[in-house]
């Protein structure tokens, strides 16, 4: 997998949290040094845990479907992608909270970084290797989400609907080029 491919799948994750990000932005009135840190922090770090955490569970079963593997990766991303402009187009409100807490944080990053254990599952069967891999995700995230944190700030719930749409397409796009590639129509 290369550096451009493996960027833009960090992107395409992280624009959930960009997304959360953006609704926690709205809910502080002065954004402060350590809610950057911290959002960073809990969805970067949830966003390189958790590929990690789906990497060592394909490599358990990677032997067993490796005949099949491009088209669980396919799947997997395109009902992630799916997903992703689902809830884009379903116009729900987020809950405005401004606590940057464990109790309201750790939730926040675990559901944003769900998509990311099956993307870890994508990369075992890919023989991606990992450390590199999760620790660009991670960074990624956590530049996005303190960008998010300011954009929310700034201008409001006006761009989370598009994140989370661009997102979906994004991870759609990545399944169908592995599925393409490991067909023999892509060099």
């Amino acid at each position: 997998m290369s550096l451009w491919e493996l960027f833009i799948i960090a992107v395409g994750l992280s624009m959930d949290a960009l997304a959360v990000s953006i609704c926690k932005g709205l809910s502080v009135r002065k954004i402060k040094p350590k809610h950057v840190i911290i959002i960073g922090l809990y969805f970067g770090g949830f966003q390189a845990i958790m590929p990690t955490a789906g990497y060592f569970l394909g490599k358990q079963f990677q032997s067993l479907i490796t005949s099949v593997d491009h088209w669980i990766a396919f799947v997997l991303l395109a009902l992630i992608g799916l997903n992703m402009i689902r809830e884009a187009r379903g116009g729900e409100e987020e809950e405005l909270n401004d606590s940057f807490g464990v109790k309201t944080m750790l939730p926040l990053a675990v559901a944003t970084s769900i998509d990311a254990l099956a993307v870890g599952i994508t990369f075992a069967f890919l023989r991606v290797e990992i450390a590199p891999a999760v620790s660009f995700i991670g960074a990624t995230t956590f530049i996005l989400s303190a960008i998010g944190l300011k954009i929310g700030n700034v201008f409001g719930m006006r761009y989370k609907a598009k994140a989370e749409f661009f997102g979906g397409i994004v991870l759609i796009l990545m399944g169908v080029k592995i599925l393409l590639e490991h067909l023999g129509f892509l060099g």
